[in-house]
Order: structure tokens, then C-alpha cells, then sequence
């Protein structure tokens, strides 16, 4: 800029002096001219031809004087346009000092873009190299910030746009007066369209970061909120308050077993919590379903024997320990005995027998073995010990749940004669005995079960002797503690009598219409 000023001020001082001249040299011409041959006053010389004009016509006067007329030319020098280039030149500074301070501006902003596509360069590189999930809205914001970039970048040349034509026209006049504006302008046009160069190839970047989806994160995402949405249905038609349909007791009129309640904590069993082998229950009597008999029968603390029981003649005496009469037996084995029309089964100590067990007179009514079962605890279930036969009552009267060497330790059932202890039928599953934790009889359908954790069990396994077809199911069962000893259904008010680790647990049933 100063050398422009510099060259403006040297033009305007030169155009002055030779106005000043020429103005002279016009006076100078009608001014009387001496004679040429006149000798000088002080050296007598001659004075010497002048050579500055060439030969023009003149006049003489009356005494003596020649005169003549000379005309410059105007093409000499041009006053005229030098001040006009001198007031073009001003214009032309005065724009050029404009256009340069908003090459200044964008310049600042062309740096706080570069700073934003730094931080996305970062967090693109963050998501390439990390295995960390990201979510569809980080590509969405990242979208959302380049296309702010784009357009501020397309303002950015527009306005760049107009000055490039203002710095063409600089070029055009004095070169040396705009070179160090055009140079400056030429860095910021390079720089300008590298930031459009970047900015494209982030956007190509972050599509493919995005239609890639290394991790399948976007579909796992969205699998993810429709299982939440089926949960949260699921949770809703849980909540809502509807009432089961109702069979009657004794009736197998339903379609089997849909679920079961939480469990109700009846209490600790009557001998304490070492005693944590067991059973409980409520006697079904075909005759008088409505009677209320319950028998508890706690295992010594070794988990084998039975010896001890009580009977309470209802349900509060049991809770306010109010037993009917106790009584000892010597001795059963393990924890499947069960309580049918005021007869107790169980299986008798070292042997194959089955025992029907008056509660009444306390007395052994009668002593059976069962044909074929494995005992010695070979067989028992996943986590009891000594559970090789179990009884279980349900509408249809008493069964006995066990296995054998030729089924291959797999589930056999068979329906037994209570009055005579005769096995009337046998069926021969294909479930592997120990491993399942327990087992019950429901309206002719064997349900097996299985621990799932410290505090839930599934029902998981089912066989129709009706039909001699067996099935999976999966119905959750809560627990208290680790382990259950035993499982008995009462079809007379259509509960599960559950022996957990020494409490005594009941569960309602909710059966299938």
C-alpha cells in the first residue's frame, strides 16, 4: 500500500514540474529573440546557434525583431487523465482496503471451521478405532453439523466469489500496487477450497461409518426397543386385573396348567431349619374333598431319614403350631412321601417297598415292593438326595414316581391301586430322572422341574399319560432359597405344597380354559 502512495505522489509531483515547463517554453516563444550572431557583452563572443526548435517561420518587426510562434503539441503529456488516473487509483485503493478486510474476516472464520472439522475428524476416528456403540442420532447430529458447514462454506465462496473479481481488476491497473492483496487472496481461495474438499470427504466418512454398521449396532438398536415394547405390553396385560377362570376341585375340565402364583410363606418347618429335607401337604380325600387334613414330615438332619410327622386337623393349627397328634414311624427314606383319604405313603428305609400308613392308629396298614425301581439313591433328583420313589396324588387318585435300570434312569410312572398298592398301569418317559429337581401329578399330566437360579424354578417338562405324549413348557416358579426338597399337588384346593430348605411354601394354580 505504501508503494502505491509512494508512485501516486512521484506521478502527481512529475505532472506538476512539467506543467510548470511547459508553461515557461509557451511564454519563452513570443518573447523578442536576440539576434543570433550578437556578441556577448561580457566575452565578445558569439553566441552559438541554438538547437532546440528547428526552422519555423517568422516575421520581422519595424525594428528589427524577429518574431515567430511555436506550438506544443498536446499528446506531450496528458494532464488531464493523469489526474483522472489519479482519482481512479484513490477509488481503486479505497476498495481494495474493503475487500481486504473481509478477506480478514473470512480468514478467521475459515479457522473456526477448520477447528469444527477437526473435533469430526476426532470423533470419526474415535468411532472407527473404538468398540463403542454408537446410536443412528450420533450420525444424525454429525450429519446435521457438516451440512452447517457446507453452507457456511458455500457462503464463504460467494462472498469470496465477488472479491476475486475485484482483485481481477486490481491485476489489470498497477501491478505492483495490489500484488501483496492478490497473493493474500490467492492463499485464501486455496485454503477455501480445501475446506470444501474436507468437509465432502467427511460427509462420504460418516456414510459409510454409517451404512457399514460394523457391530450391527443400528439393528440391534432397534431389535432391542421392539423387545422392550413387546416387554412392556407383556408387563401391561400382566398388570391388568382379570380374574381365572374357575374349575371346580376334583375337576380335570381345563386344558392343563397355564401358570402359578408367587409364593406364599406358610412358615418354618416344626423341627427347626436343619431339618432341611421334607415334605408337606394336604390330604385329598374323593369322598369329602372339603376337608381340611394337613401333614408336615420333616427328614432327620441327614436328608434320609423319616421318622417323625404331624397331622393338624386345619390351617390356622398348623400356623399357631397346633398339631392334631405326632407321630413317628421307623423308618421311611427320603422326601416323597404323600398324604391320600388319611392314609400316608412313603417309601419305606433301605428297600424297594412302598407303605400305606395309617395316620389314625399310626400303624403300617400295608407293605409292597415296587417292581423294577432303583433305589439307593441311583436315581434320585438333581440336588435330593434319596428321592428314588415318589409318590403323588392328584383327581385321579395316588401314583408313584420313580426309574428303572431298563428305562435308563429315565422318569417311569405308574398309576397304583391305594387300597391294594398294585401298579395298574406304567408309563415309560424319555426324561432323564436326576435331571430334573422334582416332579408332580396334575389330572393324569406328569410336570417336571428344574432350577434356574437361587430364587426361581421353571416347570419345564411335561407327560400326558392320557395321551402317552410328552412336551416342553415353561412356567416360572419363585422361590425363597436354593433348593426344593418337594413338590405335592391337593386337588382339593388346587395348590402346590412346596418343602423349600426347611420352610413350607403354597402356590395357587391357574389352569387353562
Amino acid at each position: 500500500m505504501k508503494h502505491m502512495w509512494v508512485a501516486v505522489l512521484f506521478l502527481t509531483r512529475s505532472v506538476i514540474a512539467l506543467t510548470v515547463t511547459t508553461k515557461v517554453i509557451n511564454e519563452a516563444s513570443y518573447m523578442t529573440t536576440p539576434y543570433l550572431t550578437e556578441p556577448d557583452t561580457t566575452t565578445g563572443v558569439l553566441h552559438a546557434p541554438p538547437k532546440l526548435f528547428t526552422n519555423v517561420s517568422g516575421s520581422v518587426d519595424d525594428s528589427g525583431t524577429c518574431q515567430c510562434s511555436v506550438y506544443l503539441p498536446d499528446t506531450t503529456f496528458p494532464v488531464q487523465k493523469a489526474e483522472k488516473l489519479e482519482i481512479i487509483a484513490t477509488t481503486l485503493s479505497e476498495k481494495f482496503e474493503l475487500e481486504l478486510s473481509k478477506v480478514r474476516e473470512y480468514s478467521k472464520m475459515i479457522e473456526l471451521y477448520e477447528k469444527q472439522i477437526l473435533n469430526l475428524t476426532i470423533k470419526v476416528e474415535h468411532m472407527e478405532q473404538s468398540s463403542v456403540s454408537y446410536t443412528e442420532l450420533d450420525f444424525q447430529l454429525l450429519k446435521v453439523e457438516i451440512s452447517d458447514l457446507k453452507r457456511l462454506v458455500t457462503q464463504l465462496k460467494s462472498s469470496l466469489g465477488g472479491s476475486n473479481v475485484i482483485v481481477e481488476q486490481i491485476y489489470l491497473e498497477p501491478v505492483s500496487t495490489a500484488a501483496s492483496g492478490i497473493i493474500l487472496a490467492f492463499h485464501q481461495h486455496k485454503l477455501k477450497e480445501s475446506l470444501t474438499l474436507n468437509i465432502t470427504n467427511l460427509t462420504i466418512l460418516v456414510n459409510e461409518l454409517e451404512s457399514l454398521d460394523k457391530n450391527n449396532v443400528l439393528a440391534i438398536r432397534r431389535q432391542i426397543v421392539s423387545l422392550q415394547n413387546r416387554l412392556k405390553e407383556c408387563e401391561e396385560s400382566r398388570n391388568k386385573t382379570t380374574v381365572p377362570p374357575y374349575f371346580p376341585p376334583g375337576s380335570c375340565i381345563h386344558r392343563g396348567l397355564l401358570n402359578v402364583s408367587q409364593p406364599y410363606v406358610v412358615k418354618l418347618n416344626w423341627r427347626g431349619f436343619s431339618y432341611k429335607y421334607g415334605s408337606w401337604g394336604r390330604d385329598y380325600s374323593p369322598s369329602n374333598p372339603e376337608e381340611e387334613v394337613y401333614w408336615v414330615a420333616p427328614l432327620n438332619t441327614n436328608g434320609r431319614y423319616l421318622e417323625y410327622y404331624r397331622i393338624y386337623s386345619s390351617f390356622d393349627n398348623l400356623l399357631l403350631f397346633r398339631p392334631l397328634y405326632e407321630s413317628r414311624v421307623t423308618y421311611g427314606e427320603g422326601s416323597g412321601a404323600a398324604l391320600y383319604n388319611n392314609f400316608l405313603y412313603y417309601h419305606a428305609y433301605g428297600s424297594r417297598q412302598m407303605v400305606k400308613h395309617n395316620i389314625k392308629t399310626n400303624t403300617a396298614a400295608l407293605r409292597k415292593d415296587l417292581p423294577d425301581a432303583v433305589t439307593g439313591n441311583r436315581f434320585s433328583y438333581a440336588g435330593v438326595l434319596w428321592q428314588d420313589i415318589d409318590f403323588a396324588v392328584d383327581e385321579s387318585g395316588l401314583w408313584v414316581i420313580y426309574s428303572t435300570e431298563h428305562n435308563m434312569g429315565n422318569i417311569v410312572i405308574s398309576k397304583l391301586n391305594e387300597t391294594t398298592l398294585d401298579v395298574l398301569n406304567t408309563w415309560q418317559t424319555r426324561q432323564y430322572k436326576p435331571s430334573v429337581s422334582n416332579a408332580f401329578m396334575l389330572c393324569g399330566v406328569l410336570y417336571a422341574t428344574r432350577p434356574m437360579n437361587t430364587r426361581k424354578e421353571e416347570i419345564f417338562y411335561m407327560y400326558d399319560t392320557s395321551t402317552g405324549q410328552e412336551g416342553r413348557v415353561s412356567v416360572i416358579m419363585d422361590k425363597k432359597l436354593d433348593t426344593i426338597q418337594s413338590i405335592d399337588y391337593s386337588p382339593s384346593d388346587q395348590k402346590l405344597y412346596v418343602y423349600n430348605d426347611g420352610y413350607l411354601l403354597r402356590y395357587d394354580v391357574n389352569f387353562q380354559s
